[in-house]
């Protein structure tokens, strides 16, 4: 079990590991997500409280929807992804809750995580 002593989110948060910091508030923090994950534009807005998921504080989820909200506005992204991975079914896989925004253009050929089905 991920605590907050052993959580590498927690260390990014509290400065003790290193991460390219997009912007820092005192609840939250957003960091650029490692090359090779997604896309450029990749960004996890991290709670700076340790909370496994989403579904887990309510309250944190929306604090941490509200300044991912904030965050794209700051950046100029007007087309974008925000996903929240909740469990290790559905690609959660660091266990300290964050929110993925993906900056999106057309045709940049990103897929999202499940397949496209036709209407």
């Amino acid at each position: 079990m991920i605590t907050a002593n052993s959580c590498v989110f927690c260390a990014i948060a509290t400065g003790a590991a290193r991460a390219t910091v997009v912007r820092e508030w005192p609840d939250t923090i957003a960091i650029r997500a490692e090359p090779g994950v997604s896309a450029d534009g990749h960004v996890l807005v991290i709670p700076r409280a340790h909370v496994v998921s989403a579904i887990d504080d309510h309250t944190i989820a929306g604090l941490v929807a509200s300044r991912a909200a904030q965050l794209a506005v700051e950046l100029g992204w007007d087309e974008l992804n925000m996903i929240d991975n909740v469990g290790r079914a559905a690609s959660q896989t660091v266990m300290h809750y964050h929110r993925h925004i993906v900056r999106r253009r057309a045709g940049d050929g990103l897929q999202l995580p499940w397949p496209q089905r036709q209407a």
